[in-house]
């Protein structure tokens, strides 16, 4: 079974009527896995599907969303080792001996006003 047979196969066990352009698949999959990560590339083409799922696109629609993601892959600047520049790693202060009794946890995300709730 060659790869195009595979592609053909899990069509049909998804459910799916629509063709595939394997090799812009793939070397998407190539630019994301050497200039991201390797975990990017499956990643990447899933999400490529997603978008183009969402938003009904035909095949020239599918390749500009390609294009844009392989662009933005060729110019990713960050090792695959570099840590998330929005993870900071502040200390976190030795609070054992404060009594949290009765303290509300409040999500980032929460502004603490509960009108729109």
């Amino acid at each position: 079974m060659n790869l195009h047979d595979w592609i053909d196969e899990l069509c049909d066990v998804l459910d799916l009527d629509t063709e595939v352009d394997e090799g812009l698949v793939l070397d998407l999959a190539r630019v994301a896995a050497h200039n991201v990560a390797r975990p990017a590339a499956p990643i990447t083409t899933y999400l490529l599907g997603y978008a183009a799922g969402v938003q009904d696109a035909d095949p020239d629609e599918v390749e500009a969303l390609a294009a844009r993601a392989q662009r933005l892959a060729e110019s990713w600047d960050r090792p695959a080792g570099a840590p998330d520049p929005d993870d900071i790693n502040d200390e976190i202060p030795d609070d054992r001996a404060v009594d949290h009794t009765g303290d509300v946890a409040v999500d980032d995300e929460d502004d603490g006003d509960d009108e729109d709730e």
